[in-house]
């Protein structure tokens, strides 16, 4: 998946990610050939496109982030964005090109890879499990998968013993935040198909960031929602993209959302085309150039960030999460309560496979975000029931930007 998933934090080139750099890759972990770019405008100016319900500051907020130069550190072909108001008015955006070659639109509400914010529907499947009494939060993952999670090498001092269900839940586990499978990118594995348990193998040669627990030490790890997947998996008895399908997708009529089957590394249509900065030989950026990164086999990610679906159905999963069609209210409750994730900007935290985010107007948000290569993906709903989803067609540049138009669109009235 993204190197985004898995990128350190304190990495950024420009003014604007100096000033937010540790937050902007902690959100971003949260939540992964070569064309030549010169000057790709947007499809048209926002008077041509808006339409009625549409607010016309959010479309050039928008249109902005695809801009020549309207990112600090690089370029967003396109954008596409989904607004749910309380009363169930949903209102979509686009801007930008679909694809940088022919210079197609974005298709409206078209379908993208969500990353990490896969990582929200594990987390609901797990919480299921436990209000059927399949498991419980403090249960530890030797109880479901005896002798399996043992440390080698590096990792010698990792447990599955010392490990909880809760600590998978909100990164506490200590599992690595590296993904060792793909110490070059995405590109040399695109075509390359990983079993659960080998990403597991991989990550427990790792050493581990802390003890599990201690003292509340929060990091990042998209391991521990891989073996979050397996304890699911063996929870319930069939596979995680199987019970994530029934218990969620279909229980609430996500028609537009899915998890990849095995092999699969396409992206239903209509969607837009995602892209990579390209590099050189020797690794360096090629000033103007972007790669075509569309299609790759999401399995390096798993249970942290293999789905796929459209933003109007993210934000569907959203308020049926926090109507309570999913979960119980003590269960909806426990997912809700959060710690500091340090790096996160002030009054952010951590609950169970969801952020709780404090917004600059005030309001209090609950999402998430993903970086799957070619995409990053924000999402969230504010207490009163307002949901958007924000995608944008590079996973790169521009986390600043995105991140800043992401709390303008949710504190928005339209």
């Amino acid at each position: 998946m993204s190197k985004g998933l898995s990128r350190p934090a304190g990495t950024s080139p420009g003014p604007a990610r100096r000033r937010r750099g540790a937050a902007i890759a902690a959100i971003a972990a949260v939540a992964v050939a070569g064309l030549a770019v010169t000057s790709v405008a947007s499809a048209g100016a926002w008077e041509q496109r808006s339409k009625p319900g549409q607010d016309k500051t959010l479309q050039a907020g928008l249109d902005a982030l695809v801009k020549e130069g309207g990112v600090q550190d690089g370029f967003l072909p396109g954008a596409l964005m989904s607004v749910r108001n309380p009363d169930g008015r949903v209102t979509n955006y686009t801007a930008g090109v679909g694809d940088i070659r022919t210079k197609s639109k974005v298709p409206t509400d078209g379908y993208v890879r969500i990353a990490s914010n896969t990582k929200m529907y594990t987390a609901v499947a797990v919480l299921q499990l436990a209000g059927e009494g399949k498991l419980a939060l403090d249960d530890t993952v030797e109880k479901f998968l005896p002798g399996v999670v043992r440390g080698t090498g590096d990792g010698a001092a990792i447990d599955g013993r010392n490990i909880t269900i809760r600590q998978l839940l909100n990164h506490t586990s200590g599992l690595t935040r590296a993904m060792p499978l793909m110490p070059q990118g995405i590109l040399p594995i695109r075509d390359r198909y990983f079993d659960a348990r080998e990403l597991l193998d991989a990550a427990l040669t790792q050493a581990p960031t802390f003890a599990p627990g201690q003292d509340r030490v929060w990091e990042y790890s998209n391991a521990g929602y891989v073996l979050l997947g397996l304890v699911a998996q063996k929870a319930a008895g069939r596979p995680l993209a199987e019970v994530i399908t029934e218990k969620i997708i279909n229980r609430i009529g996500l028609k537009e959302t899915y998890y990849p089957g095995p092999g699969d590394r396409e992206i239903r249509t209509p969607h837009p085309r995602g892209y990579l900065p390209s590099s050189d030989a020797n690794g360096k950026p090629i000033p103007g150039e972007l790669t075509d990164i569309t299609r790759f086999d999401p399995s390096i990610a798993g249970a942290a960030g293999q789905m796929i679906a459209t933003p109007s159905d993210v934000n569907k999963f959203l308020v049926a999460l926090h109507d309570g069609q999913l979960l119980k209210p003590q269960e909806l409750a426990e997912m809700n309560r959060t710690i500091e994730a340090p790096g996160f900007p002030p009054g952010w935290s951590y609950g169970l496979g969801v952020i709780k985010m404090a917004l600059s107007c005030g309001t209090t948000a609950y999402g998430h975000g993903g970086d799957a290569d070619g995409y990053q993906t924000r999402t969230a709903i504010t207490t009163d029931g307002r949901a958007v989803t924000v995608a944008v067609t590079n996973d790169e540049p521009g986390r600043a930007e995105v991140l800043e138009f992401f709390d303008k669109a949710l504190c928005a009235k339209k």
